[in-house]
């Protein structure tokens, strides 16, 4: 980076640094959120709550499905794949 565009673009700084920020706490959620014990904790949780009657049998099964997703699928390593970049990456 030249020093002109570092002076230009120094207002943007504070957005820039927000902006990191987000995107490692985003990361990091990820990361804790695919954590097979995290996950496994909340599973184990689940079944105490539909023991307990806390819960009804339809909420278990939704909330253990997406769980044992969570398990099967590893988590993207970042926020910025999205959709429309594997679409371009099979159209073009």
């Amino acid at each position: 980076m030249g020093i002109v565009s570092g002076l230009l673009l120094l207002p943007l700084a504070p957005v820039r640094g927000t902006a990191w920020i987000a995107d490692h706490l985003l990361r990091e959620a990820r990361r804790q959120a695919h954590d097979p014990r995290a996950v496994q904790a909340r599973l184990a949780a689940l079944n105490r709550a539909l023991d307990e009657g806390s819960i009804d049998e339809a909420a278990f099964e939704r909330e253990e499905e997406r769980l044992l997703g969570l398990l099967e699928r590893p988590a993207r390593p970042s926020g910025r794949t999205t959709t429309t970049h594997r679409a371009q990456g099979r159209h073009g």
